[in-house]
């Protein structure tokens, strides 16, 4: 019997009681799985999105266009209900066709039997089309009754830093010790002008929190100066609750509200002077595709955060340039940043010191761990994906795109790749079945991702997962100009 292979898909949008939790729903995925002879590659979640939109939802996205690929990793797709899948019938429609007639990929429910035949399709529609008829008219009853309430101004929400909720369906109350950290934020920023990053970073010495019990950041300084809440007013309708978009202003519900104020309307109206004086919006930027070798394995020598890499284009080239996570949120008070022209090389000369001393440090795993990545398996499936390159330059030849000396050249580029992997590949199994010592593998499994880092041919996914195969972490002390590679070995 031929194995068949399934995605699973969990989308839970809100905290309704006819939910069921993530958890549930995976558990059902993989039970039905079982007894009908799937094996589920894969399970996306998304926890908190509305189903309505099939473009705002990135992880549904990301399984769509996995299922849509050319090695049919999945002949299913898994969920509770087809309104998980979605709400918008006219999207369902479209997908399910796609994935069915283009790509022979099912769409199942598994709480939601069908029988086979267009009775079975029929049904299907009319389960669908119930889905949305519900969808729709409590999302209007629900956004009406909110409109009316914020309309008399009533509050509705979680209540911000500086309230909590003392009797149900009444306003909510100021708690003193918060409503100080609330006056000293815009007394900052408004009358002794200091800068979001520094209010944050003065909050944090002293040890202060965020209504979620967390450190303050960016985010959480820009939502308090813009909130009118606590100059006594309430604002609803600012944002679509499924994207996060901000509306446009002649959409907002502003009006007074029944709650105590914690400043005055007019240091809230300072305050806002001067954040649209200073506030530059940055614009939708598209979502970069670009990922550094180095990414995630940098860290701060003070806080232990990760160095994040932004990218950085200029007349000349496209380099990254490593900071601090920790300091950009306002977090840690070490500006530790360097740029990826000065990091590259001098990760791969420490490396190639340590192969060339013959001697390592490292510290050894006994078990795999969620952070821990084989060699191994990554050469093995960098063999593969060059297997399906040299199909597809086989196809263009086939189809007429490209010449035969094109052909034949980017032929030969591809299989010269895929004899080095595979030497390296080869290297590894046979030193594997050799009894050498820890240092000796070590050595030879750092040698191994040292051809690899080096190489012009392997692209930065790649390079970033063979390196953590080695690699625990890098930490860059940009005082002192000094680059520490820690290693990790399991056998």
């Amino acid at each position: 019997m031929e194995t068949k292979y399934a995605f699973g898909y969990v989308r839970v949008s809100t905290g309704k009681q006819d939910e069921l939790s993530p958890d549930s729903q995976a558990k059902l995925l993989k039970d039905y799985a079982k007894s009908h002879g799937y094996v589920v590659s894969k399970i996306f979640y998304e926890v908190g999105i509305s189903g309505r939109k099939a473009d705002k939802r990135p992880e549904f996205q990301k399984m769509i266009g996995l299922a849509k690929s050319s090695d049919h990793p999945a002949d299913a797709i898994l969920v509770w209900k087809y309104s998980r899948f979605a709400r918008n019938q006219e999207e369902s429609i479209v997908y399910k066709s796609l994935l069915k007639k283009k790509h022979n990929v099912d769409v199942i429910s598994v709480s939601e039997p069908l029988v086979d035949g267009p009775f079975g399709s029929l049904i299907e529609r009319i389960i669908e089309w119930m889905d949305e008829y519900y969808s729709v008219r409590l999302s209007g009853e629900v956004t009406r009754g909110m409109k009316e309430k914020a309309e008399r101004g009533g509050y509705q929400a979680r209540p911000p830093l500086g309230y909590k909720i003392v009797t149900h369906k009444e306003p909510p109350v100021i708690v003193p010790e918060e409503a100080e950290i609330v006056k000293l934020i815009f007394e900052k920023y408004a009358n002794e002008n200091l800068g979001i990053f520094e209010i944050a970073r003065l909050l944090n010495m002293h040890n202060f929190k965020t209504s979620h019990g967390k450190e303050f950041e960016r985010r959480s300084i820009e939502y308090i100066l813009q909130n009118p809440t606590y100059c006594g007013m309430i604002r609803w309708n600012r944002t679509i609750n499924e994207t996060n978009e901000i509306r446009p202003e002649s959409e907002w519900i502003v009006t007074d509200g029944e709650h105590p104020a914690i400043i005055s309307k007019e240091l809230f109206g300072k305050a806002q002077e001067r954040y649209k004086r200073e506030y530059r919006p940055r614009g939708a930027r598209p979502v970069s595709t670009y990922k550094h070798w180095l990414s995630g394995v940098v860290k701060c020598p003070a806080c232990g955060r990760t160095m994040t890499a932004n990218t950085i284009r200029n007349n000349t080239r496209v380099y990254s340039h490593f900071r601090c996570y920790g300091y950009t949120k306002g977090k840690c008070m070490a500006n530790n940043s360097i740029s990826s022209i000065k990091l590259e090389p001098a990760v791969l000369e420490s490396i190639k010191t340590v192969l060339d001393n013959g001697k390592i440090t490292y510290r050894k795993i006994e078990s795999k761990t969620d952070d821990t990545v084989d060699l191994k398996t990554i050469l093995e499936d960098q063999i593969k994906k060059i297997d399906v390159k040299l199909q597809r330059i086989k196809e263009a030849y086939m189809n007429g795109i490209d010449t035969m000396e094109e052909y034949k050249e980017n032929k030969q580029a591809v299989q010269e790749e895929k004899q080095h992997l595979e030497k390296q590949l080869s290297e590894i199994k046979e030193e594997k079945n050799n009894s050498k010592d820890d240092d000796e593998d070590m050595l030879l499994r750092v040698k191994n991702v040292y051809d690899i880092l080096s190489s012009d041919s392997v692209d930065a996914t790649t390079k970033n997962d063979v390196l953590r195969s080695v690699v625990e972490k890098i930490i860059y002390e940009k005082d002192k100009d000094l680059l520490k590679v820690y290693y990790y070995y399991m056998p």
